[in-house]
């Protein structure tokens, strides 16, 4: 009986402290991956709906912080321009220093350096551009389109100005990497389209990492913090138990007792 005492109350320790362990660690990851998105990550709201389908008016967006260097083309950007009201704006980058952009080819796409690009993005049914329009990037800009290109303000407005319409790299602060709201949002893809074209496409952020480690975070936690009552039940039921069969062994004790006295007697 001592034994069986001990060990219990070993497990029972052992027990507690890979409780406290797990809750532990996941607080450092549920702590840790919301410092690690706030220093990554700069939330942003959508003002207009130049970027619909892809992203609403009003969408809550997560936006990598990044250095303008780091730009690819198929990347949706938040930049401040003066020529553009100085004001942060959301913008697909189509393309990039010594491109060539136009539009459009004779099924509707854009082309860059005369090779057609297919955007999935785009509202289907029309062309890349309602009016045909053609551009060259100076080396160390980029060139800007708004996804719902019916009625976005984009490069297209400012050809007429120095650049024809560009913004310096210099000027972009973000990359978008998720909607964070509504829910349904997910990430913002890299369009594959722009992938064969030199210089390739971006990689994601770690917003999946970041999530991932809140996350896990959260079920240590729970489950660090559910071990205490969970035991402490299982341990009422076992004394409960206990304490019944030894009731049940005394009694059967004293019964027995009395029978052995009455069959003695004379």
């Amino acid at each position: 009986m001592g034994g069986t005492g001990r060990s219990g109350g070993g497990r029972g320790r052992l027990g507690s402290v890979l409780s406290g362990l797990a809750v532990a660690v996941g607080c450092v990851l549920f702590l840790g991956g919301f410092v690690w998105g706030a220093v990554v990550y700069q939330p942003y709201t959508v003002p207009t709906r130049s970027m619909s389908p892809t992203v609403q008016a009003g969408d809550r967006v997560l936006a990598e912080r990044i250095s303008g260097d780091e730009v690819r083309r198929g990347d949706i950007v938040v930049f401040t321009d003066s020529t553009w009201g100085d004001l942060p704006m959301v913008k697909r980058v189509v393309g990039i220093g010594g491109d060539e952009i136009a539009c459009c080819d004779a099924q509707g796409r854009l082309t860059v350096n005369g090779t057609p690009v297919d955007e999935p993005y785009l509202s289907a049914g029309g062309p890349a551009s309602p009016q045909g329009f053609g551009a060259s990037v100076p080396e160390g800009q980029l060139f800007l389109l708004g996804d719902e290109r019916m009625g976005s303000v984009d490069s297209r407005v400012h050809l007429q100005e120095p650049g024809e319409g560009s913004v310096p790299r210099s000027a972009v602060s973000a990359r978008l990497d998720a909607v964070a709201w509504p829910l349904d949002g997910g990430l913002v893809e890299r369009p594959a389209s722009f992938a064969a074209l030199p210089g390739g496409i971006s990689q994601p952020g770690p917003v999946r990492l970041i999530v991932g480690a809140i996350a896990a975070g959260v079920v240590l936690i729970l489950g660090g913090a559910a071990y205490g009552p969970v035991a402490g039940r299982r341990a009422a039921r076992m004394s409960r138990r206990g304490s019944s069969g030894r009731a049940t062994a005394g009694g059967g004790a004293a019964r027995g007792g009395g029978r052995g006295v009455t069959s003695d007697a004379p």
